[in-house]
């Protein structure tokens, strides 16, 4: 296993390396751009995630001798290639969009200037984590708009990769979800974590009432209790009778949910468990959430639909060339064109904080009031900005998602298929 991210990249990174250096355009002054030609089909807007995952690993990506035994391993064995790998560190600058901010087409979310060799190293790298990332927080936040204020939790480790769970309850964390159930996610992020039993405890007891009674006696009666391993009616009995009318949850994972949870809703209140909250699971989307607003759900357990993106498992985004030596180039192939030069950004907003476009343009932009710059210096000259431990970084990406949100219009919030909710203008 490599000891860092080198070896997480594409081999023909490494072959136009080696072949810009055999020419002498290695070290030609370059820019590279991040974008998203656009938006998964239908959806109003993307959260940019996984910069400080990026950040995190920028200092790692080194190639020291098992990286490089490794590759030679792999018939990479072009000296000039290997020597220069070997001294290999990134020195160049690199900017972008804040972590948790809103991306739209066009919007350059990341750009990399550096040294052609430099700046095309890390393509596959920065493609892998902010395409995964970004792809999950944007699905997350519309998850998060359709549960209106009720509470979400993050439980699909058992169905991805389990490095992309991590990542997964990060991003998920960030655009609002209240916990985990990955410990990984809690200790590296400092995200909650959070969980108490599957329909396995209930099969292992002889009954139910003996598998609700020793998981109180193990986490209190403020422990959330899964009533749907047999019959949901006994099911509600069986754990107000053990816990007591403080019991602090029941957990429906199957069933029509709707019904369901009012029923369940409806027994707990006859059996005086009026604060003992009702907790829907069972392969839920952003669509099955909003289904259920009208139910007496109090919170929701989001799996499968989230880590893989609900639909969406890649944020599309690209990583391309867009100036050499200070002249702009750009990709002319039909429906997959770039846009020549180093491009900046800002938010336009109207006179009530309403964002009304997102303004992207290669040359300056005259301000208006209420333009807000979008693009901040996050490496320069190889080293981090404003280093900051993954808990903080994570925190201050939330808070920041949080502002953002704010300044959308309402429109932004529809589940129904539409165009992006800010137009991207060039300048």
């Amino acid at each position: 296993m490599p000891t860092g991210p080198a070896l997480l990249t594409d081999r023909y990174e490494l072959t136009m390396v080696a072949a810009a250096l055999a020419d002498g355009t290695a070290d030609r002054d370059c820019v590279f751009e991040v974008f998203a030609r656009r938006l998964p089909h239908g959806r109003r807007y993307g959260v940019v995630a996984g910069t400080g995952r990026l950040l995190e690993a920028l200092p790692h990506f080194r190639f020291g001798d098992d990286e490089l035994a490794a590759l030679r391993d792999q018939g990479l064995d072009d000296a000039r290639l290997l020597d220069w790998l070997a001294d290999f560190r990134f020195g160049g600058d690199v900017c972008g969009y804040a972590e948790g901010e809103l991306f739209f087409p066009g919007s350059p979310v990341l750009t990399v200037r550096a040294p052609f060799a430099e700046g095309v190293l890390l393509e596959t790298l920065v493609l892998s984590v902010l395409n995964h990332d970004s792809a999950i927080a944007s699905a997350a936040a519309r998850m998060v708009a359709a549960a209106c204020e009720r509470p979400c939790i993050e439980m699909g480790s058992r169905r991805t990769h389990e490095q992309a769970a991590v990542a997964a309850a990060r991003a998920a964390h960030l655009v609002g979800f209240v916990s985990t159930s990955n410990l990984e996610a809690g200790r590296r992020y400092g995200v909650p974590t959070t969980g108490t039993s599957a329909h396995a405890f209930t099969l292992l007891h002889d009954d139910e009432k003996a598998a609700f009674a020793a998981q109180v006696d193990a986490l209190g009666v403020g422990t959330t209790l899964l009533v749907d391993t047999y019959d949901v009616v006994q099911g509600i009995r069986n754990a107000v009778e053990v816990a007591g009318p403080q019991l602090g949850a029941i957990r429906l994972d199957s069933g029509d949910l709707p019904t369901l949870a009012t029923a369940a809703r409806r027994q707990l209140d006859e059996l005086g468990a009026t604060s003992t909250r009702v907790i829907v699971t069972s392969d839920l989307d952003e669509f099955a959430i909003s289904g259920l607003m009208a139910a007496p759900v109090d919170g929701y357990g989001v799996g499968t639909s989230l880590v893989t993106g609900s639909g969406a498992p890649t944020a599309g985004m690209v990583y391309k060339l867009v100036e050499r030596d200070g002249v702009p180039v750009a990709k002319r192939s039909e429906g997959k064109n770039s846009v020549g030069g180093r491009k900046t950004a800002l938010r336009r907003h109207d006179s009530d904080g309403t964002a009304t476009a997102e303004v992207v343009s290669s040359g300056p932009v005259e301000p208006r009031e209420g333009d807000r710059p979008l693009v901040l210096d996050l490496v320069r000259a190889g080293e981090v900005v404003a280093p900051a431990s993954p808990p903080e970084a994570l925190a201050a990406a939330a808070a920041h998602h949080r502002r953002v949100r704010e300044a959308l219009p309402a429109e932004a919030w529809a589940l129904s298929r539409g165009e992006p909710v800010l137009e991207t203008v060039t300048a």
